[in-house]
């Protein structure tokens, strides 16, 4: 039976998964398209996952452990950014 990982760690596996799925630091991704049809800016999305990502890593580095909700919240965030962005045609479904 596996165990489960505990709350610093279950964030920091949430950030690095983002990190390596978002487009975070990509010039393309912070353009706006020809004729303006994004549905939700993916430069206002990938700033807000960015602002939390940067934010929970310091906490993080600072000794703070994040409660379930907080980890709930950041997951969910980052799930419906996704979807914003695959909409855009920024990721791939």
């Amino acid at each position: 039976m596996s165990k489960k990982p505990d709350r610093k760690s279950a964030m920091l596996g949430i950030i690095e998964q983002v990190k390596d799925e978002f487009p975070l630091y990509e010039s393309e991704t912070f353009v706006c398209g020809p004729d303006n049809s994004c549905q939700g800016c993916p430069k206002k999305l990938l700033e807000l996952v960015d602002t939390e990502l940067t934010y929970w890593e310091s906490a993080i580095e600072r000794g703070v452990t994040p409660d379930f909700d907080e980890i709930t919240r950041f997951g969910k965030l980052c799930k419906n950014v996704r979807r914003g962005l695959v909409r855009n045609n920024i990721l791939k479904a």
